[in-house]
Order: structure tokens, then sequence, then C-alpha cells
């Protein structure tokens, strides 16, 4: 069962880490997080140790124009408080301010597209809200256990404005 979400306005969010352009049809998520928690360690200045799963979408996302071989962003991150250091291979990203849904997504990787559904199908189309052009993105925190197992709790962050 997928609970309502919590509305809640962030402060830009500044992080840390490395991207790829992926799409769904062609997932590389495994890859992207492979490669970013070998180097991870190398971050200062951490706000915690939540990690972060950003996608950045084109317009075409937000037009209703994508599909599962439309070309995004994706990130494997972590938030810090500055930018003083920012170790060799990785990137900075900068999450701008603005109101956000906030699910609660529990289960599996592969459960993630019900969720996904529920979200994008049912909620946003018959709520007070509409996307923003802002990058989407997942908190796995203390309660993610892992892609695999059903009792892995994660936040997902979708980014809306008023209609």
């Amino acid at each position: 069962m997928i609970r309502m979400p919590k509305i809640q306005h962030i402060t830009a969010k500044k992080l840390v880490g490395i991207k790829i352009a992926t799409s769904l049809a062609d997932d590389k998520t495994s890859l992207l997080w492979k490669r970013f928690m070998n180097l991870k360690d190398a971050i200062q200045n951490e706000v915690n140790t939540d990690l972060f799963s950003v996608q950045v979408y084109g317009e075409n996302f937000i037009s209703g124009d994508f599909d599962t071989n439309s070309v995004f962003e994706k990130w494997a991150a972590i938030e810090v408080n500055n930018f003083d250091f920012i170790p060799k291979g990785l990137q900075k990203l900068i999450i701008p301010e603005g109101d956000y849904a906030v699910f609660t997504h529990k289960g599996t990787a592969q459960q993630f597209a019900e969720t996904s559904k529920f979200i994008f199908e049912d909620w946003l189309p018959n709520s007070d809200y509409q996307l923003e052009a802002r990058p989407h993105f997942e908190v796995l925190g203390k309660d993610y256990k892992g892609p695999e197992d059903p009792k892995s709790e994660e936040k997902i962050w979708i980014p809306v404005k008023k209609k």
C-alpha cells in the first residue's frame, strides 16, 4: 500500500557524485552505483551518510513525451556542505530549491515500477500539483537495505508546483 505524499519545501542541496546517460530500456544503474561506491570514500564534508539516486529528465518528461528509450541523466551522489573539495572522478550537482512530493517506497527495486505508476498515473493527475522541471531523486537512508530486500525503504522526491 502506497501512502499519500508529504509536500516538502527544500532549500538547494549540494551533491557530489557521478553521472551517466541512460534510459529505462538500457538501464545502467548497477554499473553507476558500483563505480560510485568505489569512489565515495574520498568525499569530504558529507551532510550525512544518505545516498542520493538522482534523475535529471529533459522537457520530454514534463510534456509526457517520454518512453523507455528516452535518455536521461542518472546520478549516484552524497550531499555535502560545500564544494571546497571535489575528488578526482566526481562532479558537483545542485538540486534547486523548491517543493517536492515525498513518497516512501517499501520493497524491492523490481517493485519500484508499481510505486512510480501510482505516483504518475494516479496521484499526480488527481492532485493539486503538476511536475516541475527540476531533478527527481530518491534518498537511500538508514532503512534502505538494498535493491533485492523486500523490507527496504527509500524516499522518493518528485518536484512539483501548484496547478
